[in-house]
């Protein structure tokens, strides 16, 4: 059993209550993170080109992950159906080039030039993946599509321990952008910006970071130099994620298929889930290393389950009933309890680390944007979830922003775009 000692200074309750107070960010659902099942293999320092052609879009699954995250997400203004498609076939084009690295055109010195300049006269190979989804509030009225809503997308609600800001949250579309540099992704931001401004209108945005590659054994196993990330709480983040590099794992987890109750056009498809979880950095680095270890159910150093000696080590719960090794109020145990019923609830991360400066009252706002993709919400980031509601952890974090999102399925081939299935 742990021991606490008492502890001085401001209780939990008198700093989020403080941090609510004077403008602080918001948070969205739990470290589901600590504990899905996947590894990520390659080194960063192998810069690329990412295909964007492909049944999936490639960002959800291109290895090396690179080191930079930005999620944005926009509302949208088109007036109808045809200039909704419009849209997405600008979006399209301009993503296809940042990706595949196309130099800027030249034009006049009378005008304003087709670019920022910041990345120069050649856009360096620099592992920049893109991906789109759209959120159920583009299936209102405006665009005619309501019968063609993916089952399962619904505006992501208020769930438990969530504060949500409505300024950090939903959306139409989602754009995230992932590169190995941060000026890579504000150079592709500002480029679809510019190219989609009469339809497009930002409404939250949100960039941070990675350390490392990746997670899982395979990242470990394949590059000496890998290493699982740590999430701001200090603990490694990932250890147990989905094999991107296994397509029946895919498949069944992250992929919709074509005999799934959905609408045709949503097959290759994936459910995306985005939490902006604030940490309460201040608090918890003034918590007992043998609570922080108990309220995780991991080693902070070595990443290993505890009582066990190897970050990839299975934590053996069936062995563990009563909880006396790893709390049955753990993260690790409630997000991925391994048993054959909760093998569906599998959820592929690929989030990241996020520093916003600081509140009105001097505390750090950090934490972690979560991204989740899954087949269905329901089985996979919902189920998980409610496992969560109530956690230990929760002391300790906020959600306070994110939406659900459908990812929209690839494109195959050049006269086609993102969501022409959907809006033909």
């Amino acid at each position: 059993m742990t021991q606490r000692s008492p502890r001085r200074g401001i209780s939990r309750r008198g700093f989020v209550a403080g941090a609510l107070g004077t403008g602080a960010a918001v948070g969205a659902g739990a470290l589901a993170g600590c504990s899905s099942d996947a590894p990520a293999p390659g080194s960063s320092r192998t810069q690329r080109f990412i295909d964007f052609e492909g049944p999936h879009q490639a960002g959800i699954t291109a290895l090396p992950i690179p080191e930079q995250g930005l999620i944005a997400s926009f509302n949208v203004h088109a007036r109808d159906r045809a200039e909704l498609a419009s849209t997405l076939r600008e979006l399209t084009d301009e993503i296809r080039g940042l990706m595949a690295g196309k130099p800027p055109e030249t034009r006049d010195p009378a005008y304003p030039p087709v670019d920022s300049g910041i990345l120069g006269e050649k856009p360096p190979a620099d592992n920049l993946s893109i991906v789109v989804g759209v959120g159920a509030s583009l299936f209102d009225d405006r665009f005619g599509l309501a019968d063609r809503k993916p089952r399962e997308l619904v505006t992501m609600p208020f769930l438990a321990n969530d504060r949500l800001d409505p300024k950090l949250s939903h959306g139409d579309i989602s754009v995230i952008f992932e590169s190995g540099h941060n000026d890579t992704m504000q150079f592709a931001l500002r480029q679809l910006m510019r190219r989609t401004r009469s339809d497009l209108v930002l409404r939250w945005m949100v960039d941070g970071y990675a350390r490392g590659i990746g997670a899982g054994r395979a990242a470990v196993a394949s590059d000496k130099d890998a290493a699982t990330p740590r999430n701001l709480l200090g603990f490694k983040d990932g250890t147990s994620n989905l094999d991107v590099a296994d397509p029946a794992v895919m498949d069944r987890h992250v992929w919709v298929g074509a005999d799934d109750d959905e609408p045709e056009w949503a097959t290759g498809g994936t459910y995306q889930a985005v939490r902006i979880i604030r940490n309460f950095v201040e608090f918890w680095d003034r918590t007992q290393l043998v609570e922080q270890e108990a309220l995780i159910g991991r080693a902070k150093v070595s990443g290993a389950p505890l009582g066990m000696s190897g970050e990839f080590d299975d934590p053996d719960f069936a062995a563990d009933p009563d909880g006396l090794r790893i709390k049955l109020n753990a993260h690790i145990r409630l997000a991925n309890p391994r048993t054959p019923e909760t093998e569906k609830n599998l959820i592929l991360r690929r989030g990241f680390n996020y520093s916003r400066g600081f509140d009105a009252a001097g505390r750090l706002d950090q934490g972690l944007a979560f991204v989740a993709y899954q087949r269905s919400l329901r089985d996979g980031f919902l189920a998980v979830q409610e496992r969560l509601n109530g956690e230990p952890l929760e002391e300790y974090i906020l959600p306070v922003g994110g939406g659900f999102f459908f990812v929209l399925p690839g494109v195959t081939g050049h006269d086609r775009f993102l969501g022409d299935a959907l809006v033909g």
